[in-house]
């Protein structure tokens, strides 16, 4: 999974695009209508041709400007003083701007980076020291000083913003140069108190320390003959290693049935926070996680369950992003994550969600996978993995392969440029990408960190037992090199630095996903079946349905929250019960034949990630327009041209890419004419 410094990326930047077509507001205006139409009105006397842009420029910089920064009369001065009229003059400035732009978020992203090395890499153990220094943000207070120093003014009074609605109107006619001076008018659209910052930095890296070290050691589960079904040493993190491991069991049979249904129940224990507190990360006993009974030296113990501690991270998240919401324009951080950092807003990604969900094809492919399977379909069948070449491989003798080729993280590192050459690229661009990426041993299930200035590296941290790296690990490592390739093109080689990136995290998950399926072609296996195509459809379809309904969990959750912002953890944990099982009763019953079931909200993400979710469901659609886009092309060239398109609108970012806008009909189409070839 990618990390998204957010506080870096966004608070920095602050990329809020406003659904409302009107200038940005502060909490408290200070600068009257009287003193801006003053500073207009001077601009425009001297530069006739030029209305629109001092109209938008002054009336920007006035939503920004606090008593602290000056008196009206002094803003007026300003405004007459740094307006920029000149086309050459402002192009040098936007230059200039942009690298120092560069220099400030590569160099807070490389401190933040390096700071959290000892949460993320195999330090040994973590002290109290470390998590403090991992929740600290050196970037707090920048924000402040580039409104102190008033060159944020002089960003926002000649690089106007344009909210979503106009940019979407306004993309047909723009060029490259147009998008990059918009999104320079993205850069100051709000004044966050450094406080505030800090805080939501240190509740979400003890978020993520919590998450990093939910291991389950599925060597110690016991069902009540006291079998231990898994191999002793194997140890599972949550939600991560215990999705994969039940997906890793199709091909088993009964046997594997088995450690499937035991799996689900150590998920059940997980959301109702019935688990033993003590079992977590610790391999000093033994737990039926059925019966929940704990032993030791072959004794039975008892222990307390964990305190609801999974929801009680969730409200902390949540108090520190709701801090927030009067100091920006959009004023919840539901907003900001979708109509501001996704760029679509929550009611029509919702929509288009639902709009999926409730499609009959899926009660189609369940009756199939139910076929397939000779039993009725289980809440856990929402990982069915079936559809999948690997999934007829006995997943030992992939281990045995990719152990053997990646002994270390560094044989992977050593690997990097062979990969992107089996993929299609010619050997000087894979060794130019993978000059860039550096293999990290990660303490968690693994991560993709992007740089953020060119001459730094990117990050691919990977989980690497010491018996070499297994074929889960090796699975979500080609994931995250995969995030680690846009991050490298969308920086490196795009036209202008203000254009870095994607649209939003959905298009790198949507690339991460696409190199993550030709896991195997990496290994140089491959699937014969004829209805190889057809299978790789259906298996987009069913995770999509999955996904979906973990993002719409996620969101009905933060929901809630904003209803009910004084909760305990007690009372979100019955909440998020009650809604997983909502949303399981209307769109998973009718294909599962069953009510009630919690499974959806077993997600880690819910807890460190905060309404992420959405971005791999997202990313699914496009990826499957991409995947048909690429079907009958060169591969790596399209890839390259696809990700220097850079940071637009997600819209005109899928026009340009394959000239059709994000929609889920095509997935749907295909479906069903796949099943007529199944």
């Amino acid at each position: 999974m990618k990390i998204i410094n957010l506080l870096i990326v966004i608070l920095l930047m602050g990329s809020f695009s406003c659904q409302q077509k009107k200038s940005v507001e502060s909490p408290v205006a200070f600068i009257s209508q009287e003193t801006e139409n003053a500073a207009i009105d001077v601009l425009k006397q001297k530069y006739p041709n030029m209305e629109e842009r001092i109209e938008r420029g002054v009336k920007h910089s006035a939503s920004l400007w606090h008593e602290e920064d000056g008196t009206p009369a002094e803003f007026k001065t300003f405004c007459e003083a740094h307006f920029v009229a000149d086309e050459n003059e402002r192009r040098t400035l936007f230059e200039k701007v942009s690298r120092n732009l560069e220099i400030l978020n590569g160099h807070f992203n490389m401190i933040s980076l390096e700071l959290q090395e000892p949460l993320h890499l195999k330090y040994g153990e973590i002290n109290p020291i470390d998590e403090t220094f991992g929740g600290f943000d050196p970037s707090a207070h920048l924000q402040e000083d580039l409104y102190a120093s008033k060159i944020a003014f002089e960003v926002a009074l000649n690089f106007p913003f344009y909210s979503l609605t106009e940019k979407q109107e306004r993309a047909p006619q723009w060029n490259r140069l147009d998008w990059a001076y918009a999104r320079m008018g993205d850069v100051f659209t709000s004044r966050i108190p450094a406080h505030l910052k800090q805080e939501v930095s240190r509740v979400g890296s003890n978020s993520d320390v919590y998450i990093s070290q939910y291991n389950i050691y599925a060597g110690n589960l016991v069902d009540e003959a006291g079998n231990r079904p898994f191999p002793e040493d194997m140890v599972l993190l949550s939600h991560w290693n215990l999705r994969d491991e039940l997906k890793a069991n199709y091909p088993l049979g009964n046997v594997g049935l088995k450690k499937q249904k035991m799996i689900y129940q150590v998920m059940q224990r997980i959301i109702s926070q019935t688990i033993p507190e003590d079992v977590i990360n610790n391999d000093d006993y033994q737990w039926n996680p059925y019966t929940n009974k704990v032993f030791s030296d072959g004794s039975e113990v008892t222990l307390d369950p964990e305190p609801n501690t999974r929801y009680q991270q969730i409200i902390n998240n949540f108090r520190a992003l709701k801090a927030m919401d009067v100091y920006t324009p959009l004023n919840t951080y539901i907003k900001r994550k979708f109509e501001g950092e996704m760029e679509i807003s929550q009611p029509e990604v919702e929509a288009l969600f639902v709009e999926f969900l409730e499609s009959e094809v899926l009660k189609e492919v369940g009756a199939l996978i139910s076929e397939r399977l000779g039993r009725p379909l289980e809440p856990f069948d929402v990982w069915y993995d079936g559809f999948k070449a690997r999934s007829n491989i006995n997943e030992d003798l992939l281990t045995a392969q990719t152990s053997k080729l990646y002994p270390d993280a560094a044989a992977l590192d050593a690997d990097l440029p062979n990969l992107l050459v089996k993929l299609g690229f010619s050997h000087k661009k894979a060794e130019s990408l993978s000059d860039k990426i550096t293999v990290d041993p990660a303490r968690g299930s693994g991560h993709a960190w992007g740089a953020a200035m060119k001459g730094q590296q990117s990050h691919l941290r990977t989980r690497v037992p010491e018996t070499g790296m297994n074929y889960k690990g090796y699975n979500i490592a080609i994931h995250e090199f995969g995030h680690n390739v846009e991050q490298t093109i969308s920086l490196y080689d795009v036209d202008h630095y203000m254009l870095n990136g994607v649209p939003n995290t959905a298009f790198t998950e949507a690339l991460a996903f696409i190199f993550q399926k030709r896991d195997l072609q990496l290994l140089g296996r491959s699937d014969q079946n004829p209805e190889q195509e057809a299978l790789k459809t259906l298996d987009v379809l069913w995770s999509t349905y999955e996904i979906m309904g973990v993002s719409l969990l996620d969101m009905r959750v933060w929901k809630w929250l904003y209803a009910h912002p004084d909760a305990t953890a007690a009372e979100l944990k019955d909440a998020t019960i009650a809604l997983a099982e909502e949303i399981w009763n209307n769109y998973y019953a009718p294909v599962y034949g069953m009510k009630d079931e919690p499974v959806l909200a077993v997600y880690s993400h819910m807890v460190s990630y905060p309404l992420y979710l959405s971005a791999y469901a997202y990313g699914n659609i496009i990826e499957f327009q991409l995947e048909q886009h690429l079907a009958e092309r060169d591969f790596a060239e399209e890839v390259q041209r696809i990700f220097r398109q850079g940071r637009l609108t997600p819209d005109q970012w899928m026009m340009e890419a394959v000239g059709s806008p994000i929609d889920v009909k095509p997935m749907l189409e295909a479906a069903k004419e796949a099943l007529k070839k199944i």
